[in-house]
């Protein structure tokens, strides 16, 4: 396993891979460190993460950097993603005792009642786009509730993997309740099986997804699948529009496109496309290319090479197919996995860009009738991840985010972000089961009824 640094192509460090016996080892120790964990005070577990928050506070610099090196983030975004963990650690220290309290259910019984117990080791696999911040908002809910759990990381960011499990020993929790996988893709089913693993997380493609569910249900392990998106931001006629330009650029562009949630289609009412897309296309044009590690870096080199050979390769399919190219679409001429900027308009529903997800610097822009046909476009797809709409009628915008809308996360005059306070996931292909807040800790719990007579 290589580290490869996608600004300039050098190979950062070589990794050894975990044998299958040392898989297992760690697995069980895993398990071992549960039997302690689970019955550890809320008290204790809190204070624990509150110390984790310190720890990851305390080196952030330096994880923003090796973020920087390992995948490409722009080191201001790095910085961003580390605190967004720490504050996951402190709001599950402060409301996770809550969240697991035993719930009082008045029935004919002398008492009764449900309670909320771990249930054991939760094998996570994650992606690259998000090094810190995937993990942690699996883990911070996982270990409030008493579970323990191991990692299996992006095959890309393995100083990342390692350096969370050195983290999570540095803030003092007990030995063996984390650890990292060093393992190929192919020998994820082998994981699964043990024993020991009790659920199964995973944040990726929608593909992946597919082969972990089914690998899981036919062991009837739990799992939750946040996958693929590709959200659709409405621009309504009366919106803000020179603002909702700057958000949805904003959506866009964060992560250098690399992301789940990102925006990636705006449906624009007639009326307002022309002013729309010209601010939309000026304020992209402006975004500053280069190396991560520099000060007022917009968009970083993507992760991998292979990774930005496709998606230009998704761009050229899409003009092949009828789409406008009205900005970039082309591999700039510097080394590095960069692309440049990208707008793509006239998109129909015979060309496959219609149907697919642009991970990278990439907008699809459809200019609509009204917002009737704006609706019927964003929730022509098989994703379901979040989408976001624009008015100066909170009222009506809220109607159509709320009950119009196919996604899991809906917001109104801004864009769609995780937060720790509030469920996170999506329907259709882009998944099931839910991240973060209240229904994210209840994921990995044994919701039992205690009835005495």
């Amino acid at each position: 396993m290589q580290s490869i640094n996608p600004l300039n192509g050098e190979i950062i460090r070589n990794y050894t891979n975990h044998t299958i016996e040392e898989v297992t080892n760690k697995v069980e120790a895993a398990h071992l460190a549960f039997q302690q964990w689970r019955i550890t005070s809320f008290e204790n577990r809190s204070k624990l993460l509150v110390q984790l928050a310190n720890v990851l506070r305390k080196r952030k610099d330096e994880l923003a950097v090796l973020m920087a090196n390992e995948m490409g983030k722009p080191v201001a975004q790095g910085i961003a993603e580390v605190e967004k963990c720490a504050s996951c650690c402190e709001y599950y220290a402060e409301n996770g005792p809550d969240f697991l309290n035993d719930q009082l259910i008045k029935t004919e019984a002398q008492k009764s009642y449900v309670s909320f117990q771990p249930i054991g080791v939760v094998l996570a696999i994650m992606p690259w786009n998000f090094p810190f911040w995937q993990v942690f908002r699996f883990l911070c809910p996982a270990f409030m509730a008493g579970n323990t759990a191991v990692l299996k990381h992006a095959s890309n960011v393995p100083g990342c993997a390692l350096v969370i499990e050195e983290l999570i020993n540095e803030a003092g929790f007990p030995n063996d309740i984390f650890h990292t996988l060093l393992i190929d893709s192919k020998e994820v089913d082998k994981v699964i099986e043990h024993p020991f693993i009790s659920a199964v997380t995973l944040t990726g493609s929608t593909e992946a997804g597919k082969k972990v569910a089914a690998k899981a249900g036919s062991l009837i392990k739990k799992t939750v699948l946040e996958l693929g998106g590709s959200d659709a931001y409405l621009v309504l006629k009366d919106a803000d529009v020179k603002k909702a330009a700057e958000t949805c650029v904003t959506s866009r562009l964060i992560n250098s496109g690399q992301s789940c949630i990102a925006a990636k289609r705006f449906i624009v009412v007639k009326e307002i496309a022309e002013e729309f897309i010209g601010h939309f296309k000026s304020i992209m044009e402006h975004k500053k290319i280069g190396n991560p590690l520099e000060n007022g870096i917009d968009i970083g080199p993507l992760a991998r090479i292979d990774l930005r050979d496709q998606l230009h390769q998704q761009v050229q399919k899409a003009i092949a197919n009828g789409a406008k190219c009205i900005l970039g679409g082309e591999i700039p001429k510097m080394d590095g996995a960069f692309y440049t900027p990208t707008i793509l308009t006239e998109i129909t529903a015979e060309n496959p860009a219609f149907y697919e997800e642009f991970f990278g610097p990439v907008a699809q822009i459809y200019v609509v009738n009204d917002e009737d046909e704006a609706i019927k476009i964003a929730n022509s797809t098989s994703f379901g991840l979040g989408g976001a709409v624009f008015s100066q009628d909170s009222k009506r915008a809220e109607h159509i985010a709320n009950n119009e809308l196919e996604a899991g996360s809906c917001f109104v005059n801004a864009f769609v972000k995780s937060d720790p306070r509030l469920p996170f996931g999506g329907i259709k292909e882009s998944g099931y089961g839910r991240e973060l807040g209240l229904f994210g800790i209840h994921e990995f719990v044994n919701i039992k009824t205690v009835y005495i007579s």
